[in-house]
């Protein structure tokens, strides 16, 4: 496995972008220089992340989400073995 984050994540199953085998590695993201514990999905090259919007949810039972544009860093919270 790299050294590199992917440049496109999701945390949802359903969407194409998801890698379970990265998230169970972990992913840490520094969006604009600060540290987000809640991010759902983000884009290193459009520079945006999917933020929860407060505790509402949609019909279907999801988080409704807000998309933020800025900088975006992953970064892998352990060591590649």
């Amino acid at each position: 496995m790299s050294d590199t984050p992917p440049d496109r994540l999701a945390t949802d199953e359903r969407s194409p972008f998801h890698d379970a085998a990265v998230l169970a590695r972990g992913i840490g993201i520094r969006f604009n220089g600060e540290e987000k514990k809640n991010v759902e999905e983000y884009c290193v090259s459009e520079g945006w992340v999917r933020l929860p919007f407060g505790k509402t949810l949609d019909r279907r039972g999801n988080p409704m989400t807000v998309k933020v544009k800025g900088t975006v860093e992953p970064y892998f919270l352990d060591t590649a073995s």
